[in-house]
């Protein structure tokens, strides 16, 4: 089995955030890391409203996907973690924009996230 690393188009190359990759592309699948709403360039969280942090996560995981070749339509899972279970709706109304056609199969789960995020999202996409 071979492993293509994906990364970030906007990763700053000498910020290394973890024992992980933003993306790993493996048999036509892609494997998306947790996101959230960081700004790349600066490799540092913008913290905001739930509405705003789910924008930023999903853009930053549409660069990822994109990078690797693929768009949104591609996603075929996602799992979600909300720091707050109340703000579901307020989520899915933003999340549904970037997925107007067949969405994917996804897992909700309220979690402790790290430097008071609101939201995380991991993913698999499929060529």
């Amino acid at each position: 089995m071979s492993k293509e690393r994906v990364y970030h188009p906007h990763r700053n190359p000498g910020f290394v955030t973890g024992a992980y990759s933003d993306g790993v592309l493996t048999d036509g699948f892609l494997f998306v890391s947790g996101q959230a709403a960081v700004d790349f360039n600066t490799s540092k969280f913008v913290l905001g409203s739930i509405e705003e942090e789910t924008r930023l996560t999903l853009d930053n995981i549409k660069a990822i996907v994109e990078a690797a070749g693929m768009t949104m339509d591609n996603i075929v899972k996602c799992t979600v973690h909300l720091k707050d279970v109340n703000d579901f709706a307020r989520f899915n109304k933003v999340y549904a924009e970037y997925f107007p056609g067949i969405r994917p199969a996804r897992t909700t789960v309220q979690s402790v996230l790290l430097e008071g995020i609101c939201v995380e999202i991991d993913c698999i996409a499929k060529k």
